[in-house]
């Protein structure tokens, strides 16, 4: 019997956690199948039944060698695949637009980053694919890195395809549906491809899965996400992703009316005058630009007719639309765009930062002080400061703060742009090292 079908008749009277021991008095959304590793239920870190069979399904729908689930998030599957690939101390190479999990990998394996920067769209103001002749460069003047980390698809949906001598971890997060119908980017190919499934599928926040499609590093890998995922996984989530997988298995229809839906949506909105679609590689998702608007004054617009977006930046939005999106729901996008008021084009664009100055490892900042923003010139950054989301640091501790850092991170900020640093001391404030 499968996980789903066997929390749906649970029948036995709970002597163990949760507390809540399932009584409806207290009106907790889920608990009807909230257990613990109860008999006959499996146990997500030593699987040999449901769970495992579960994630047999899962990886022989992905087209991968082994999948594991994460109740964690795709922040577990990072963290574990580096630690897996890695010693302590190792050179690895990273995207500079990689997310803020790896560089906590990296922090944590004490490792070497070198830096390989994808190409830049200009007209977004974000980082775009990486090409493969940036890929043999770097590897070629860095023979001893042990690994190689990228984002594809990136937050925005471009993606890279790439292929490597050395172990390449893909952090496609936002990449789960590919594969699942012929108009959808291919599936990304490395030896371990992280995914959310809660992302861009029908599943619920946290769910996740790493893929492992070089056999040789499975064993390792298991033993850190033993290691970094919670040892009370919850039900509650491994019955969302056993629904996910149930209806992937079946779905070609549902993926083919949901591109009669964007392919509408589309047509429609690209008769605005003052609006721009911002098609990448991957169409589900939808970035818009208008006339006179910053990303975050179309957001506010959107609100007001009930939309809240996935995020916004200096100078366009970005919208998540999955498979489980309605009729109902593009065209009440498209009314919103419809009524946005007409301007003139006046919105700045973000322009290519230059990668700051290493001057020590991640690791190699031991003791930090709180500087004024406008004084941190010249000093060296003791914390990350990003934007949330997609959670891509502007700056990384260990690298030297310069004046262009400071126009960017105030430029954001004056345009309402959600940039966080690790202490929250922003915008007057951020932490730098202090000098031995």
């Amino acid at each position: 019997m499968k996980l789903s079908n066997k929390l749906e008749n649970l029948n036995s009277y709970p002597f163990h956690m949760p507390g809540h021991k399932r009584n409806s008095e207290f009106n907790i959304i889920g608990s009807v199948i909230d257990i613990t590793e109860i008999d006959g239920f499996d146990n997500l870190h030593y699987p040999s039944n449901i769970i495992n069979e579960l994630e047999k399904d899962i990886a022989k729908l992905f087209h991968y060698e082994r999948s594991l689930i994460s109740v964690n998030g795709s922040t577990c599957g990072i963290l574990s695949a580096i630690c897996a690939v890695c010693n302590k101390g190792d050179k690895i190479i990273i995207a500079r637009n990689c997310h803020k999990s790896v560089y906590n990998a990296c922090f944590l394996m004490e490792l070497e980053v070198i830096y390989i920067e994808p190409k830049f769209n200009e007209l977004l103001g974000v980082y775009a694919e990486i090409e493969q002749e940036s890929v043999d460069t770097i590897i070629k003047e860095n023979q001893d890195a042990k690994a190689i980390v990228i984002t594809s698809p990136t937050y925005e949906g471009i993606t890279s395809n790439i292929n490597c001598r050395i172990p390449l971890i893909i952090d496609s997060a936002h990449g789960a549906h590919f594969g699942f119908a012929e108009w959808l980017p291919f599936r990304a190919n490395g030896d371990i491809v992280i995914q959310s499934l809660h992302k861009t599928l029908p599943c619920l926040t946290q769910t996740a899965v790493i893929h492992i499609n070089n056999q040789k590093y499975f064993n390792r890998v298991k033993m850190y996400m033993d290691i970094f995922e919670t040892s009370s996984p919850s039900y509650i989530l491994l019955n969302s992703v056993d629904r996910c997988i149930d209806f992937l298995k079946n779905s070609e229809c549902a993926f083919k009316n949901y591109k009669n839906l964007l392919d509408d949506f589309y047509r429609k909105a690209s008769a605005l005058d003052n609006i721009t679609i911002h098609q990448n590689d991957d169409i589900t998702r939808i970035i818009i630009s208008a006339k006179g608007y910053s990303g975050t004054e179309l957001s506010e617009h959107l609100r007001k007719y009930g939309i809240e977006s996935e995020g916004a930046t200096l100078n366009f939005v970005i919208l998540i639309s999955t498979v489980a999106d309605t009729r109902t729901g593009f065209d009440l996008l498209h009314k919103a765009l419809i009524n946005l008021e007409v301007r003139k084009d006046s919105i700045s664009f973000i322009k290519k930062l230059a990668i700051p100055q290493k001057k020590c490892k991640l690791s190699e900042i031991a003791k930090t002080k709180e500087t004024q923003l406008s004084e941190s010139i010249g000093k060296i950054c003791g914390e990350y400061v990003f934007a949330y989301p997609p959670d891509i640091p502007i700056i990384v501790p260990g690298e030297l703060i310069t004046q262009a850092v400071i126009d960017n991170i105030t430029l954001c900020i004056k345009n309402n742009i959600n940039i966080i640093s690790d202490s929250n001391l922003l915008p007057n404030s951020i932490l730098t090292k202090t000098e031995l």
